[in-house]
């Protein structure tokens, strides 16, 4: 249990800073001045952050797999199109901590986004209009760069409209949205793609920038507090010891976290390439279709659940819903190594859905809780992010090895140890970190 202070005062209490403990006397998360109550924001900014987030998953969804296909078909050997995703995801994974700190440096973060949807936007025209390697290499580039400022700039638009007492409900609604967009982005790109041609779609990513643009608009910077944007708290007298990036990088909880991360991606960003794989050898004439299924399904159930998974986290706390998504995890790597059946395999993706429905809201509010009041929340939002992206990267090459070397049996029962590695590491030594508000 997480001791509470008895009064506002005692929470407040000018500048001194207390820690909370467990029922072992280990410290947990720091108690800092609470920040000013904050009017709530108005249903037009609530509104354009919503459909700002859908059309940005819209304008995402037109990369990925889309390159390949249409580098392809425009004669590029896979030497190249290897080259050109491997400079993307390296850029990617580099950028995650300098793309936070560039969003806490920023005084808008509206302007930032912004910003990064146009590079983005650019991006895409450029794939459609100049598939030449140098232009494409730098297409690749910006877009790899702008993404690495984009998660953090929603997470602090959010944190800065909301607040850190009322954050975990609207991560769930941001979560809602973007499997929405997801989903509709990848039919409307696929049916581009399909009735039209492979380069459409990097069109149509270009043609949704600019309702992307417009719904960024509709939100009011006035109502984006900057200070609980950037995890920051108004001191009578400044603490630089509180506020240092060391004294970030050093907090356990946030240590903890970006290890179990690590642990997590390692464990399943290789089970849906591996199960497709299985899947096209079982059955060869339904592959695509049961793989689509497969993405469908998990993203249903993320649109369904997020918003019930930021409420029950402030009700329950963080701990039993990381569980929960460790647990379904595990699961889900033990019956693809037994069940056999191809379109049983579908089925097994409702626990992918669990996991994607928790891990989406869980964590930049595990971040918010952990960097709050160090001014840095965007930076340890990259402190996570190079985490995942380490665990990802490995991930495909272990689990191939491994299923090379001894079947894919053997490869999702290794992910599924993993995982369970991580199960242990929520359970024995993650503190909880929510926070409540004062009374």
């Amino acid at each position: 249990m997480i001791a509470r202070p008895s009064s506002l005062a005692d929470r407040i209490g000018g500048d001194r800073r207390r820690s909370t403990a467990d029922d072992h006397g280990a410290p947990l998360v720091p108690e800092l001045p609470a920040p000013e109550p904050s009017r709530k924001p108005s249903s037009q900014s609530q509104r354009g952050l919503d459909w700002f987030i859908f059309f940005l998953a819209d304008v995402q969804t037109g990369f990925g797999p889309f390159v390949a296909v249409y580098l392809t078909t425009q004669k590029w050997t896979q030497v190249e199109i290897g080259f050109v995703l491997s400079i993307g995801g390296i850029i990617a994974l580099l950028g995650q901590m300098p793309g936070g700190a560039i969003v806490d440096a920023a005084r808008s973060e509206k302007m930032v986004a912004g910003l990064a949807v146009a590079t983005i936007g650019c991006a895409a025209l450029a794939y459609a209009v100049w598939p030449i390697f140098p232009i494409v290499v730098a297409a690749a580039t910006l877009h790899a760069l702008a993404s690495c400022v984009l998660g953090p700039a929603i997470a602090a638009i959010s944190l800065g409209l909301v607040g850190p007492y009322a954050i975990s409900e609207r991560l769930g609604r941001n979560a809602r949205f973007a499997s929405l967009g997801n989903g509709s982005a990848a039919a409307l790109m696929g049916a581009a793609g399909y009735l039209i041609s492979s380069r459409s779609v990097f069109l149509v990513t270009f043609i949704l920038a600019i309702p992307t643009l417009i719904a960024l608009s509709r939100i009011r910077e006035k109502e984006i507090d900057i200070a609980q944007a950037h995890g920051a708290v108004v001191r009578e007298v400044p603490d630089k010891k509180a506020t240092s990036v060391f004294a970030l990088c050093s907090k356990r909880a946030l240590l903890i976290f970006a290890v179990s991360m690590l642990l997590f991606q390692l464990a399943n960003a290789a089970m849906l390439p591996l199960m497709a794989g299985v899947v096209t050898m079982r059955s060869s004439q339904w592959a695509p279709v049961l793989i689509a299924a497969c993405i469908i399904v998990p993203q249903a159930i993320v649109a369904l659940a997020s918003p019930s998974v930021g409420r029950k986290a402030q009700a329950w706390g963080r701990r039993p819903l990381l569980l929960l998504a460790f647990g379904a995890l595990v699961i889900r790597g033990v019956l693809f190594a037994t069940v056999h059946d191809p379109y049983l395999l579908v089925a097994v993706q409702i626990f992918d859905g669990i996991t994607a429905a928790v891990f989406s809201v869980m964590v930049p509010l595990i971040v918010a809780d952990v960097a709050f009041g160090s001014g840095h929340f965007n930076l340890a939002q990259g402190i996570i992010g190079t985490a995942v992206g380490i665990g990802a990267s490995l991930s495909t090459v272990l689990a191939g090895y491994v299923s090379d070397k001894f079947g894919s049996n053997i490869a999702f029962l290794g992910l599924a140890g993993i995982a369970s590695l991580g199960l242990l590491m929520i359970l024995l030594i993650m503190p909880e970190t929510r926070r409540t508000a004062p009374a």
